[in-house]
């Protein structure tokens, strides 16, 4: 019988990886769509722990409530990535500064991720 480690995942070096700003840049737009209400948030579960799944769908449901009550339709949000900022504690996790900038605000984005089963999952997303 096989115990429970065995299918926990896996850490994964960071020389085994991919090149990472793609997937921040390609995380930060996702996450912008979402908060929107114009992407699922469902898209980008491939991508992201459970923690970080739950705390982006909250602050999507939340901008939906939020944009219903103000009566505002969805609408494809316009923005451009000014910066990515990386660094990298320790093997296998990286850690990123996004900034933003829309017609309203600019905002940052901060991203840890970390290397699992040979991917990398995003373990902490949070749009400042």
């Amino acid at each position: 019988m096989l115990s429970s480690e065995y299918f926990a995942p896996q850490p994964t070096s960071s020389s085994a990886l991919p090149d990472p700003v793609p997937l921040l840049r390609g995380l930060t737009r996702g996450a912008l769509e979402v908060l929107a209400g114009i992407r699922e948030v469902d898209q980008l579960a491939r991508w992201l722990s459970e923690d970080a799944f739950r705390a982006l769908a909250t602050r999507a449901n939340l901008s939906a409530r939020a944009r219903s009550a103000r009566g505002l339709a969805p609408a494809r949000p316009t923005f451009q990535i000014l910066s990515i900022r990386v660094t990298q504690p320790v093997d296998g996790i990286v850690e990123a500064a996004i900034v933003v900038a829309g017609p309203g605000r600019t905002r940052a984005v901060a991203v840890r991720l970390e290397g699992l089963d040979g991917r990398w999952r995003a373990s902490s997303f949070a749009v400042l």
